[in-house]
């Protein structure tokens, strides 16, 4: 009786053949297997069976341009059991990497065994669109700049949870990946208040928006008590360490907390939020962009750049700004600030003079000929 057509074909012969010393024929039975499956119209369970068994045997033993040759037919095909694409990943090479180019996903397995033979392709396939969202959470925990990065220019994903939070507080630090992960459609401008120096200045406007709208939910902790006197006169006095010293304490932050960014602009940013989230008023805070940096006080754009900045965020939000780039809450009061009643005796004389400012230092200049004489 005639085989049916509709029964697997019986390879065990091929194999048999495959075995036979000086008779090389498995890179062409791998090849011709393979082609009869990408253009099989339909593929039961057991031909499938059949065709696995068959090429994870041959696949180990193939030279190096047919297992490429035949991932490339086989990776993109959605039908290939996993265990094909695992013994070509494991080959290495271009078996390899055209599994990671054109597989239609990647799993846990078909990484790990893409990268077992040491080879640095981890961002390669960070870059590949379709990535799970387990494996892009497995590679942003590697740690490493080329991977954040790839991750966050490839929009073929969607960031978030954990695996975002990461990206993020690391773009603290890393400007490219910064201003990658700020031009993410799938970002909300609240995942990247942290990176909010390394906006453009619209991207500046959002992200503030975002926080101003959370901000104003909260009670503000009063403003430390005559800060803005002793910056300015600091400030005047030209003592940097000391002026970011006192801006320090007043806020409960470190004294180098101005050196977890880079760049004299962003610092200077950063510190012009400090002064609005301290509670200092305009006046000091222009004062103080005209006397503590000379570099600074020479440009009149950057000063208004600074002046634009201090009026458009509230202090509610200036704190929580420098808060979340910083990576920490900052005090409720000032450290060596004592507590104060907000009823009682002491609290009336104070409310008393709640209106009266501090007189800003004057700026010295030369005495005139005549008013030396």
């Amino acid at each position: 009786m005639p085989p049916s057509v509709d029964a697997p074909p019986d390879l065990s012969g091929l194999l048999e053949l495959s075995r036979i010393e000086n008779l090389d024929l498995k890179p062409v039975i791998l090849r011709v297997q393979t082609d009869l499956f990408v253009r099989a119209p339909g593929r039961d369970r057991a031909a499938t069976e059949i065709f696995e068994s068959l090429a994870c045997g041959l696949i180990p033993t193939v030279d190096e341009e047919t297992a490429r040759v035949v991932a490339r037919k086989l990776a993109p095909c959605p039908e290939t059991p996993p265990a094909i694409l695992e013994a070509l990943a494991l080959r290495g090479g271009g078996a390899r990497d055209a599994v990671v180019e054109l597989a239609p996903a990647l799993s846990r397995s078909l990484i790990d065994a893409a990268l077992a033979d040491g080879s640095d392709i981890a961002d390669r396939i960070a870059a590949r669109a379709g990535l799970s969202r387990e494996a892009a959470d497995e590679l942003s925990r590697e740690g490493r700049a080329e991977i954040d990065r790839a991750l966050a220019a490839n929009l073929g994903i969607t960031l978030r949870g954990a695996t975002l939070a990461r990206l993020v507080g690391r773009g603290r630090g890393d400007a490219e990946l910064a201003r990658l992960l700020l031009v993410r459609p799938d970002v909300s401008a609240a995942d990247l208040v942290p990176l909010y120096l390394h906006a453009d200045p619209m991207r500046r406007a959002v992200i503030g928006g975002s926080v101003e709208a959370t901000a104003a939910l909260r009670p503000c902790p009063p403003a430390p008590r005559d800060l803005g006197e002793a910056l300015t006169r600091l400030s005047a006095a030209h003592d940097v360490a000391a002026f970011v010293a006192a801006l320090a304490d007043g806020l409960g932050l470190p004294h180098d907390f101005l050196g977890v960014v880079t760049g004299p602009g962003a610092r200077y940013d950063l510190l012009t939020l400090g002064l609005r989230a301290a509670g200092l008023h305009e006046e000091e805070a222009v004062y103080i962009f005209l006397t503590l940096n000379q570099g600074v006080a020479r440009s009149a754009e950057r000063v208004a750049d600074l002046v634009r900045l201090f009026r458009t965020v509230s202090r509610p939000a200036a704190r929580d700004l420098v808060a979340a780039i910083l990576d920490r809450p900052l005090a409720e009061r000032g450290r060596s600030e004592p507590h104060q009643p907000l009823h009682g005796p002491e609290a009336k004389l104070r409310q008393s003079g709640a209106g009266q400012r501090a007189t800003l230092p004057a700026r010295t200049r030369p005495a005139s000929k005549a008013e030396a004489g």
